[in-house]
């Protein structure tokens, strides 16, 4: 039986040398969030950029929504990988760290493909609801304590076999240590056992980043 790899720094970077090149946007912003201190830890993972360019390259996917931008990470190269004719709606709360997305959005010359909603996300999904719009793939990487929430109603949102991802699911590992029982912690392990009993998904965990759900829409 084979023997799960533990992802060492070292492998994580040969990982990373090894795997498509990240565009002068993607680097800028990764060099950028580094100043940002604590919270850069909000970002997404080099190794999750890779995974949804591919993703969404190889599923033809045209239409995203996403929830949670923080500075643009995700963001952008999510938006790398879509067609000239594809969609991206951004949600978001915090105008400060949006307009630093959008910033760098303008400046990987992607403007064209986003519409950034800035208020509670909640509010902003109410809002696509009524008007009726479908996505091929939705990212959930917002405030943990929602993502029950964000993730029944991307199941109203989402095309039939479309794409529910949602990242932490992992929470730094902390997830399986029995002392860990934080709010944010004890949240994340109910939303994993919630999805896991849904019948309206198939889905599979992977130890990409901090962790990834994928979720397929039956």
């Amino acid at each position: 039986m084979g023997k799960n790899l533990q992802i060492t720094n070292d492998i994580e970077k040969y990982i990373s040398d090894n795997s498509l090149n990240l565009s002068p946007i993607q680097k800028e912003i990764i060099s950028y969030n580094k100043s940002l201190g604590e919270i850069k830890k909000m970002q997404i993972a080099e190794s999750q950029c890779h995974f949804l360019h591919l993703l969404i390259k190889s599923s033809n996917v045209k239409k995203i929504l996403e929830i949670g931008t923080f500075t643009g990470l995700s963001t952008v190269s999510m938006l790398q990988a879509l067609p000239d004719d594809g969609e991206l709606i951004a949600l978001d709360k915090n105008k400060k760290t949006s307009d630093v997305a959008f910033n760098y959005i303008k400046k990987a010359n992607q403007e064209n493909k986003i519409k950034l909603m800035v208020k509670p996300a909640l509010e902003s999904i109410k809002i696509l609801k009524k008007e009726g719009e479908k996505f091929d793939l939705i990212f959930i990487d917002a405030d943990k304590e929602n993502y029950k929430n964000y993730y029944d109603h991307s199941i109203d949102l989402i095309k039939k076999n479309g794409l529910i991802i949602i990242d932490n699911v992992l929470w730094y590992g902390d997830v399986v240590k029995k002392n860990k029982n934080d709010k944010i912690t004890t949240f994340i392990r109910d939303f994993n056992t919630y999805i896991k009993k849904d019948k309206k998904t198939e889905k599979v965990m992977m130890p990409i980043g901090d962790g990834l759900t994928i979720c397929r829409k039956l």
